[in-house]
């Protein structure tokens, strides 16, 4: 059911007192500085720690989750009004950044599958930002075609022993969990074979290591497991049915990674203000290179596009949160804007563009081209294009299979 409008009034004006009380002022503005690549790496400063206590302790770190588990069991509407609200501060939730895959992959599959004793355990500790996750799915030869991992559990006793590698798992050194998909019956067809673990980082059996990116900091690493150890109760979902936890867990993923809001209540200069600062007007003030006017233009109206459509499809939900085969077309559109600004960016800056280090070059220009570089796994990770376009096709259009089937 939707809010009426006065109740959402109501609720507005409480978000914006608890903001005004509770939020530090020395943070205002400062997300994407604090909040960037390297978040949870380092200590975090006394007010950021007092900020994320204060949010969790309201539920407000994952807003929509039931408050017996963490949450503030806020609606569609209501989520909205927070994160509006928030912006409109200067402030910024940090938990689900400081706890990796947490908030927005894990803990939405764990409400869903999982069981009573694994909500208790897990989920209020992701949404007060104390424990952090990562993902151990794709492996040197199960990338796109996930369904051939070969990291297997098998039954010992009381636990599950893993043993295998896992590759591209983002923030693996600096977790204190991970979710792993690992292969449990290998006589069956691989996609029936495979079941999803909960497992502790901090054990004998677990090491990490980073990979460098070309784009400099990196959030990557290779996991080894040796005979790692998870309790037999930490199997979510089914036995065998892996698969099908994992499905639900990436359109979590894909939902996650189509919203457009700069952190923090920053204000962006308008792109084309940028393209204006660099390469100067004509006498009627417009852009002097007519083939750049035109390709910022239809960037432009890609973006507004994504953003309209994302929109909508949060509007139809009718205030509840769901995800969908709809998370596909969104990851993939954002994908294309994020990186067309990217390589317009860089096409606009010129040689400003393309600076390292050093002080010939402002921050902007210096992040410009990393973000160029850091965009382009956009298209890979969280499933690859191809991947999405597959999904359309199958589960969106109605299309025949046309991928393998195993």
């Amino acid at each position: 059911m939707t809010m009426a409008t006065d109740e959402l009034a109501t609720y507005r004006a409480e978000v914006q007192s608890w903001i005004d009380a509770n939020f530090p002022k020395t943070l205002t503005g400062r997300g994407a500085e604090l909040m960037g690549a390297g978040a949870g790496r380092e200590p975090l400063p006394d007010d950021l720690q007092q900020w994320v206590r204060r949010l969790g302790e309201r539920g407000f770190g994952a807003p929509t989750w039931p408050t017996e588990f963490g949450g503030a069991g806020l609606n569609g509407a209501q989520s909205h009004v927070l994160a509006d609200e928030l912006n409109k501060a200067g402030a910024f939730n940090p938990i689900p950044l400081l706890t990796g895959m947490g908030v927005t992959m894990v803990g939405p599959t764990i409400l869903e599958y999982g069981t009573d004793e694994q909500k208790r355990q897990h989920l209020p500790s992701i949404a007060n930002g104390s424990i952090r996750w990562c993902l151990g799915l794709s492996e040197p030869n199960a990338g796109s075609d996930l369904a051939s991992l070969t990291t297997r559990a098998q039954e010992q006793g009381d636990a599950w022993v893993i043993n295998g590698q896992k590759v591209w798992t983002s923030g693996a050194d600096i977790s204190q969990w991970c979710g792993a998909l690992v292969r449990t019956d290998a006589s069956a067809s691989k996609r029936d074979g495979i079941s999803f673990l909960l497992l502790p980082m901090n054990q004998p059996g677990v090491r990490t290591r980073p990979i460098p990116l070309i784009a400099g900091a990196s959030p990557f690493c290779e996991t080894f497991f040796t005979d790692a150890r998870a309790a037999k109760s930490d199997l979510l979902g089914p036995l065998n049915m892996g698969w099908t936890v994992v499905k639900r867990l990436l359109q979590h993923e894909r939902a996650s990674q189509t919203g457009s809001r700069t952190p923090g209540g920053v204000k962006e200069e308008p792109f084309q203000d940028i393209a204006k600062r660099y390469l100067g007007v004509d006498e009627s003030g417009r852009l002097a290179d007519a083939d750049l006017r035109a390709r910022l233009t239809v960037h432009l109206m890609d973006s507004k596009a994504h953003a309209l459509t994302a929109s909508r499809i949060v509007a139809e939900a009718k205030g509840k949160v769901e995800v969908s085969a709809a998370a596909s077309i969104l990851k993939n559109s954002a994908t294309i804007v994020a990186q067309t600004r990217a390589e317009l960016t860089l096409e606009l800056m010129g040689n400003q563009g393309l600076g390292w280090e050093g002080n010939r070059f402002a921050q902007d220009e210096l992040a410009a081209v990393r973000s160029w570089l850091s965009g382009k796994a956009m298209s890979i990770y969280g499933g690859s294009f191809e991947v999405q376009n597959n999904i359309i096709a199958k589960n969106i259009l109605g299309l025949p299979e046309t991928t393998q089937k195993g």
